[in-house]
C-alpha cells in the first residue's frame, strides 16, 4: 500500500520549530511567572493586595476597563452594522480607519489623546469652562481603552454579519414580524458570540493596557494610576514581590478572558442544538 504524504512538506519540522518557539518566547516567560507568584504564599498575596494603592489601582484598572470594553461592544455592533449592511462614499476608508489603533503605536495615540482632550487641547479647551474635564481623569483612561478596544469588537462581529445576509430577516418580515422583532429574534441571537468574543477581547487588553493610559491618565497615586504602571513603579522600588503579584492577577484575568472566548462558540452552538429560533 503506497504511503500517504502529509500535505504540507516537512509539517513535522515546522510544527516542532514552531512549537518550540512558542515555548521559549511565549510559555517560559508565563511559566517563570507563575512559579515566582506560587512561591510568594498566603502571606505574601495577602500583603501585596491589602495596599491601599494597590487596591486603588486596581480598581480603576478593573473598572475602566469593564466600561470601556461594554462601550466599545455596543459601538462596534453599529459601526460592524454600518460597513457590512450600507454602501456609501468612504465606507473602504472608514473600513480601513477601525484598524488604526492596531498600527498605531500606543504612545503615539496616548499623546494624542492628550493633546485633543487635555485643558488646552482641541477639544478640551472647549469642554474645560463647562467643568468638563477628560485628560488626567478615569474618564480619559476609559477613552483610551476605549479607542484600543473598538477594533476587536468591530472585528469580531462584522464576518458574522456577512455571513448572516438579508434572507433571514426577509423570511422574518414576510412571516409579519416588525423589524424590531426580526433584529431581536433573528440578527442578535447570530452576532451575539461576535459581541461577547469582542468585549472578552477589548476587556482582556484593557487590563494590561499601558502605552495609550499613561500620558492621558496623569498618573496620580490612588487617583489615575493604572496597575500596570504600578508594576513598573514596584519594580523601579525593588518590590519584586509586590510586581509579581499585580503581574500575576492581570495575568490570570487575561486567562480567564481567553477562555472564555474559546467556550462561547461551544457555548452557542450547544444553546442551537437544543431547539429553533421562533421568529413570530
Amino acid at each position: 500500500m503506497r504511503r500517504l504524504r502529509h500535505p504540507l512538506p516537512g509539517f513535522g519540522l515546522g510544527l516542532g520549530v514552531g512549537m518550540a518557539w512558542l515555548g521559549l518566547v511565549v510559555l517560559l516567560p508565563l511559566l517563570a511567572l507563575c512559579v515566582r507568584a506560587a512561591g510568594l504564599g498566603i502571606d505574601g498575596w495577602l500583603r501585596a493586595f491589602r495596599d491601599e494603592r494597590v487596591q486603588a489601582a486596581l480598581q480603576l484598572s478593573f473598572g475602566a476597563a469593564l466600561v470601556a470594553a461594554i462601550v466599545a461592544s455596543l459601538v462596534g455592533l453599529i459601526v460592524a452594522w454600518v460597513l457590512v449592511r450600507y454602501r456609501f462614499p468612504g465606507r473602504r476608508l472608514i473600513d480601513a480607519l477601525v484598524d488604526l489603533p492596531f498600527a498605531l503605536p500606543t504612545a503615539v495615540a496616548g499623546i494624542a489623546l492628550t493633546a485633543i482632550y487635555s485643558s488646552n487641547g482641541w477639544v478640551g479647551q472647549w469642554l474645560e469652562p463647562l467643568g468638563i474635564k477628560i485628560a488626567y481623569t478615569s474618564v480619559g483612561i476609559t477613552l483610551a481603552l476605549i479607542f484600543i478596544g473598538l477594533p476587536f469588537a468591530v472585528r469580531s462581529v462584522q464576518p458574522l454579519l456577512e455571513t448572516l445576509g438579508r434572507e433571514q430577516e426577509e423570511a422574518a418580515a414576510s412571516l409579519g414580524a416588525s423589524r424590531w422583532t426580526a433584529l431581536r429574534r433573528v440578527v442578535l441571537p447570530e452576532v451575539l458570540p461576535g459581541v461577547l468574543t469582542g468585549f472578552s477581547l477589548a476587556f482582556a487588553r484593557g487590563l494590561g493596557e499601558y502605552g495609550s493610559v499613561i500620558f492621558i491618565a496623569g498618573n496620580l497615586a490612588y487617583k489615575t494610576e493604572i496597575a500596570p504602571l504600578l508594576i513598573t513603579i514596584r519594580l523601579e522600588e525593588y518590590d519584586y514581590n509586590g510586581a509579581i503579584a499585580l503581574a500575576a492577577l492581570l495575568l490570570a484575568a487575561s486567562f480567564l478572558c481567553l477562555l472564555a472566548i474559546n467556550a462561547i462558540p461551544a457555548l452557542f452552538a450547544h444553546g442551537r442544538g437544543k431547539g429553533d429560533h421562533h421568529v413570530c
